[in-house]
């Protein structure tokens, strides 16, 4: 199990957002989680990310127990997640190959050899190896999308956290980028994704956990109906 929550309360900035929280997640599962604006998605996220503290129930990730470990171990767990944003958060002065340079220097990578053969790696696999030298404002949406994605598979994640990352993205760029998600998640690796984009959950199945009225609840067979031959 990659994450394990189970009787968690959210709360951020004095407000309550959800209460007994269940939620599980494993290897190469593909997770939407879904619900209204302020109903706590990204509080979700932020919470498995060890950025929001937790004050009772019990939390494990990656083995790590989230409400007693200590800050300093933060990087160790954040090390073995990626993460992708709506907005791609790109470093604006720096060139592609750059932006995901400075992350693995900042992960521990000493060697640039090393580097340059793993960032070529990671732009092969979503198709922007021909993009490294450019900057930011020279992409298109999808391709910035698509760097930050890169990005995220830098140290070969066990999970991905996605929040909203087709949100600012036309239909078929977005289509795209979840395509690439996807294509992760066969490898192993564990996606969990907010959307408010539910065309996507019928396009690219996977499991479905609703936010409503405090409360998460798995929804996958309100969208994943088997095709039955008649």
């Amino acid at each position: 199990m990659l994450i394990d929550l189970k009787n968690i309360t959210l709360e951020k900035d004095g407000h309550r957002l959800l209460d007994d929280v269940e939620f599980h997640v494993d290897e190469g599962e593909f997770i939407y989680i879904i619900g209204k604006v302020g109903a706590g998605k990204s509080s979700l996220l932020k919470t498995i990310y060890g950025e929001l503290p937790l004050k009772n129930g019990e939390a494990t990730v990656l083995d790590y127990n989230l409400c007693r470990m200590k800050r300093r171990r933060l990087p160790e767990l954040r090390k073995q997640m990626g993460m992708v944003f709506q907005d791609f958060q790109l470093l604006r002065d720096r060139t592609v190959q750059a932006n995901l340079d400075f992350v693995l220097r900042a992960t521990g990578w000493k060697k640039r050899k090393e580097r340059s053969s793993r960032i070529e790696e990671v732009l092969t696999l979503v198709g922007m190896q021909d993009k490294a030298a450019k900057y930011p404002h020279e992409l298109s949406g999808g391709e910035q999308q698509r760097a930050a994605i890169a990005r995220a598979l830098l140290n070969t994640p066990k999970i991905i956290l996605a929040d909203e990352p087709t949100g600012n993205l036309d239909q078929d760029t977005g289509n795209g980028i979840v395509a690439i998600l996807k294509e992760v998640c066969t490898k192993g690796t564990a996606v969990v994704m907010v959307t408010h984009n539910l065309n996507l959950l019928q396009n690219y199945p996977g499991i479905v956990y609703r936010m409503d009225e405090g409360k998460l609840q798995e929804v996958t067979k309100e969208y994943n109906t088997p095709f039955e031959l008649a």
